[in-house]
């Protein structure tokens, strides 16, 4: 091994004390600016970002991979643009031998050099980020700006974040210390004592169609960082922005004299069911998910010899009370259910409103005044389709579409779904979101998560009953967001003790520029581990901390 992992550590030394301080102090911080202006990145960035991405289409992706066995393309543009990007593919046990076989020298490493060849990475797709923007664009369907800012620049962030956790988990206990005992008259009992941070072994990494990079980022960088060598499992959907991280983080690897196949893409021919033989490989000792609840329980069930970390389905839910501002909390709603048309993990889905109304800033409104508020905020939001487009992005699969066709027969319509046709792109797939009316016991329905631009404004008998079905839907089925309007502070700590009991982050009266589906790194936990949405939160001490064992030794010394 060379001096460039130290090269590197020293590189990026300023911006790993940043991160470790912005975990501990939890203000604002970001590392990697979120827009995309020429002013920030130059003005040719976004069109060289751009060719770099067109050069992948219709063609061989370039990665030169153990064990590659075939080619394979499987991807299918919301956008409806043709992607033809064909992916190397390799059996599990060519990619298992591969990644135990280049662990040892990533372990022996040692911490700060594991964090500096991390940080590089980064530091590598931060210099393509427009690149990897339109990767996450036309395979997820976000639109161009969402997908730079989540794909991108807050992917980065929070990939940040988990090297910060991983190396003060790592750095927590000295590497070596000296034992003395006294031992009555005679001399001293003196040992040295030697800590070594032992990686557990293959981490797995199965990504998500909708959020590719930032749902992956902070367990794969958790992992290397931590010593273990990373598989990375794509969705057949969105393969794109993951081979290119693999692709840079390779480079990386190899550039600073490590195997390149400490980081490799693994993805799955139609059918093939590669990520369920390979996290049940016993050489497999962490796994990260993202996706629906019935997979990713069957990974806690079946993957029983890793430690694997789950972001799954829920109901996240709004409570409405009370506001001193009607219109602000109209806007804030309309756009969160507008933003890439509901097809978030913490979009809200029900909106419970008393069915008696709720007093505002302009007077007594109804439970039909509310809802029409909303619905008329979202109408707004996409009434213009050059707008609207830019917030909803696309429809990212054909079980999207299935979910709003079910609803249709479901309660009362307060706003119906549009088709817009996309002004850049013929071929995208664009729905506006749907707004039902439901009553209380119609809990059958508002239940279970709909995934997608699908949400319920339900008329309960109190704020009070409210808060039941909060905590009653929330604690059976999890939620990863919640919110709460109210001008009563004993309703905002009723709100907050439920929100403690079912273990689900609170945001309160949100009426301007933050909304209750967006998170901040550094800053924000998201999820908690603490109800069935997720079993970690991303990213706090406990997400890294297993990722890897102290082992000592002890010697005698004079």
């Amino acid at each position: 091994m060379t001096d460039t992992p130290r090269l590197l550590h020293d590189k990026h030394a300023a911006t790993l004390e940043r991160a470790l301080s912005a975990i501990t102090d939890r203000g604002y911080w970001s590392a990697y600016p979120e827009s995309p202006s020429p002013r920030v990145y130059g003005e040719t960035a976004a069109t060289e970002g751009e060719a770099a991405f067109r050069a992948y289409l219709d063609n061989r992706f370039p990665l030169d991979q153990p064990g590659t066995d075939g080619w394979i393309a499987t991807e299918a543009s919301p956008f409806g643009v043709e992607l033809a990007v064909t992916y190397p593919h390799a059996d599990a046990g060519a990619l298992i031998a591969a990644a135990t076989a280049a662990l040892p020298a990533w372990r022996d490493a040692g911490p700060q050099a594991r964090v500096g060849v991390c940080l590089e990475i980064l530091a590598r797709l931060h210099a393509h980020v427009f690149e990897l923007a339109n990767a996450v664009q036309f395979t997820s369907g976000q639109a161009f700006v969402m997908a730079f800012q989540a794909g991108g620049a807050h992917a980065l962030d929070r990939a940040l974040e988990a090297v910060a956790y991983a190396y003060a988990e790592m750095t927590r206990h000295p590497g070596t210390a000296r034992w003395e005992k006294p031992a009555g008259k005679g001399d001293p009992l003196r040992m040295t004592k030697t800590f070594h941070v032992v990686p557990r072994g293959v981490g797995l990494v199965i990504g998500c169609n909708t959020f590719p990079t930032w749902n992956s980022y902070p367990g794969l960088f958790a992992s290397l960082a931590t010593g273990n060598p990373v598989i990375v499992k794509p969705h057949p959907r969105a393969v794109l922005p993951l081979a290119i991280t693999v692709r840079y983080a390779r480079e990386v690897l190899a550039e600073a004299s490590f195997d390149p196949n400490l980081v490799l893409l693994a993805p799955e021919a139609p059918g093939e069911a590669l990520a369920s033989t390979l996290a049940l490989r016993p050489e497999v000792k962490i796994i990260d998910y993202t996706g629906s609840t019935a997979y990713g329980e069957w990974l806690e069930e079946n993957a029983r010899q890793a430690a694997v970390y789950t972001e799954k389905a829920g109901v996240n839910t709004i409570v409405v009370d009370s506001t001193d501002d009607f219109a602000g909390m109209c806007r804030n709603l309309g756009f969160s259910l507008t933003l890439y048309s509901g097809q978030m993990c913490t979009t809200p889905q029900n909106v419970l409103v008393p069915a008696g109304g709720i007093g505002t800033d302009q007077g007594h409104k109804s439970f039909d005044e509310v809802a029409a508020g909303i619905a008329g905020a979202v109408g707004k939001l996409t009434g213009d389709p050059a707008r609207a487009v830019e917030l909803t992005g696309a429809i990212v699969n054909d079980g999207v579409l299935d979910r709003l066709d079910e609803v249709k027969s479901i309660g009362e319509p307060v706003l119906e779904s549009r088709v817009v046709e996309h002004p850049a792109f013929e071929g995208a797939v664009v729905r506006t979101p749907l707004i039902v009316k439901l009553p209380a016991d119609a809990a059958a329905t508002y239940g279970r998560e709909w995934f997608g631009p699908i949400s319920f404004v339900i008329a309960t008998g109190s704020t009070e009953e409210s808060l039941e079905i909060f905590r009653s839907t929330v604690g059976e089925r999890g939620a990863l967001t919640a919110s709460v309007y109210s001008t009563d502070e004993k309703v905002l700590d009723a709100a907050e003790a439920a929100a403690l009991d079912v273990g689900v982050h609170l945001s309160c009266n949100l009426t301007g520029g933050v909304f209750v589906n967006q998170s901040a790194a550094f800053s924000d936990f998201h999820a908690s581990g603490a109800n069935p949405a997720a079993n970690a939160a991303l990213t706090d001490g406990a997400y890294v901390a297993s990722r890897f064992r102290i082992v000592q030794s002890r010697r005698h010394t004079a």
